[in-house]
């Protein structure tokens, strides 16, 4: 799952805290955190702590990476050079 906004987050914590069979109070307290902590991240809370956050993904099993370095700065970076007008030249010719 791509997470792009702090709703995204709380619903991988949420699914995998599901998954995992542990309820709100159990990851709270496996991470230092109250219920009402859980339960505003799960819904998506904007300001939650991100080290209480990072925590609840380790505890989860949910790994956090970021591939940042590895990609290109633009499109145009990978795709090839197109020549249009050869493109158009080699049209008008196979045209009888």
């Amino acid at each position: 799952m791509l997470i792009r906004t702090p709703s995204d987050l709380g619903t991988a914590i949420r699914s995998r805290r599901k998954e995992l069979g542990l309820d709100q109070a159990a990851l709270a307290k496996s991470i230092g955190a109250s219920r009402q902590w859980v339960i505003g991240v799960e819904r998506g809370r904007a300001r939650a702590e991100l080290g209480l956050v990072l925590r609840a993904l380790d505890v989860l099993g949910i790994p956090l990476r970021t591939d940042a370095g590895t990609t290109p700065k633009s499109k145009a970076a990978v795709l090839p050079d197109v020549d249009i007008d050869a493109i158009v030249d080699a049209a008008r010719k196979r045209q009888p």
